[in-house]
């Protein structure tokens, strides 16, 4: 095996972001998320335009971060990457609205990862400037000033299917690990 420099995203990779706002927007207006199929990366591009701003205010909310729960497997793969010899490196963007994003992501690393996990964190708007040799990101297209010296590995979500990648992995799929783990 080689050893790789894996670049894991935060959100919709190892914390289940989506579910974290269901949960969230449940609570806070006491009915159902208003969401159409997934086709769009951006939670925003697939809910009426009404629900935009409430929308930004739960994810901007003091607690949602550090409160979102983890994907199926997502913590396990990572530790077991780590285990497997590879430098695994959490590569994540903050939103625009970043007064509790950043503590609470690294908040969120320390809960479920622990706090070995915080010197690997790097926290980057333009993932593009990120060295590595592979990044496993939900994002369909991602774009920056440079062009990326890792190869981008989608992680499966609905919202990113109909992008044409021979790298599509997901943490509960057996053929994940084989790639990865060679």
């Amino acid at each position: 095996m080689t050893k790789k420099l894996i670049l894991l995203d935060q959100d919709g990779v190892l914390a289940d972001f989506e579910q974290g706002v269901r949960q969230l927007w449940q609570q806070t207006y006491q009915q159902p998320l208003p969401l159409a199929e997934r086709k769009h990366f951006y939670l925003r591009d697939d809910m009426p335009a009404q629900f935009h701003q409430q929308l930004a205010q739960i994810y901007s909310s003091k607690g949602f971060f550090a409160s979102i729960p983890p994907m199926a497997d997502g913590i396990a793969a990572a530790k077991r990457l780590l285990q497997a010899g590879h430098d695994v490196r959490i590569c994540t963007s903050p939103i625009q609205t970043y007064q509790y994003c950043v503590s609470e992501k690294f908040d969120w690393v320390c809960q479920h990862l622990g706090e070995d996990w915080l010197q690997r964190i790097i926290l980057a708007k333009d993932k593009t400037w990120v060295r590595g040799d592979i990044l496993i990101d939900d994002k369909p297209q991602i774009s920056g000033s440079l062009i990326p010296q890792w190869q981008h590995w989608i992680y499966d979500q609905p919202y990113n299917r109909m992008q044409n990648n021979p790298h599509r992995v997901s943490w509960s799929r057996l053929e994940t690990w084989a790639q990865l783990l060679t």
